[in-house]
């Protein structure tokens, strides 16, 4: 019904468009973009600075989520993050003394083969010393996979535990309710002290200098028409008050609308009308709902 009255209104001054003695080509009423703001976690509101009519910067801060339970899991994911380092063993200290056994193995196996060479030793005595060697190799290659493995096991555990803070980061960051557009404030929906749960409208606020008026044209004038075209916006305060804008063309509707039958006559309900946005620069004069007039050049 809302769209239907809007149209009727757009064509009402519109029958005659073609006529010189009118100052416009189409009208219609002002509209802003509208964002609802709304809970990005659940909690108690413990500030909310929010009224209707209120101006508000783009990324200013208007409420606080309460927090406590969040940052308290920080605290115990950081203390988490702290006992799996303490846990992660010191390489070089537990291999120090194999390395010194087969550091000392492979000098005796070097002793034995120059022994043996000169004919001083048994070649038995080169084969047990090589065999520690290769024994004790062993054991500390062994020693580094398995302290290896331990170390990765834990930096993964440290990393998750690093990805968990930086969710509950951002949980927390959520809890800071901030302007998502620079706008006037429409509607308060909540007040402080409440409880609000995530996904629950908290304000709405619009647009309110950058705004633009929907307009509807006939098939006749829109082929004169086009995106970008610069245009006459006259805010329309009634008793032949106005006010002049300019503006420029941002949409076009791709698709027809029938005139409204239970508004016009007979001979106007097949016409065909196509719905347009003339943008313009809002000096907080004109209000959102208002009625206006478009002149294209």
């Amino acid at each position: 019904m809302k769209k239907t009255i809007m149209i009727a209104a757009g064509l009402a001054m519109l029958a005659g468009c073609g006529n010189n003695d009118k100052d416009y080509d189409a009208t219609g009423t002002f509209e802003a973009t509208e964002v609802t703001v709304a809970a990005e976690q659940n909690g108690a509101l413990m500030k909310f600075d929010v009224n209707e009519g209120d101006e508000i910067a783009l990324g200013e801060e208007v409420g606080l989520i309460d927090t406590t339970q969040i940052w308290l899991k920080i605290q115990q994911a950081g203390a988490t993050k702290d006992v799996y380092q303490s846990q992660k063993p010191n390489m070089e200290a537990q291999i120090a003394a194999t390395r010194q056994q087969l550091a000392k193995a492979k000098q005796d196996q070097q002793r034995y083969k120059e022994l043996v060479a000169d004919g001083a030793a048994p070649s038995k005595m080169l084969d047990d010393a090589t065999n520690q060697v290769q024994v004790l190799q062993k054991q500390l290659d062994a020693q580094i996979s398995s302290l290896s493995t331990n170390t990765n096991a834990l930096n993964k555990q440290m990393a998750a535990t690093d990805v968990q803070v930086s969710q509950l980061q951002d949980q927390l960051q959520k809890c800071h309710i901030a302007a998502p557009i620079k706008g006037t404030v429409l509607e308060k929906y909540v007040e402080k002290g409440e409880f609000v749960a995530t996904g629950k409208p908290l304000f709405k606020m619009a647009d309110t200098e950058q705004m633009f008026i929907r307009a509807y044209v006939t098939s006749a004038q829109l082929k004169d028409i086009k995106v970008g075209q610069k245009a006459k916006v006259f805010a329309d305060y009634g008793d032949g008050q106005k006010k002049e804008y300019e503006g420029t063309v941002s949409w076009i509707s791709n698709r027809s609308e029938f005139t409204p039958k239970t508004i016009l006559a007979d001979d106007e309900r097949a016409d065909l009308v196509y719905a347009l946005k003339v943008a313009f620069k809002n000096d907080g004069y004109v209000k959102i709902g208002m009625y206006g007039e478009v002149k294209f050049q």
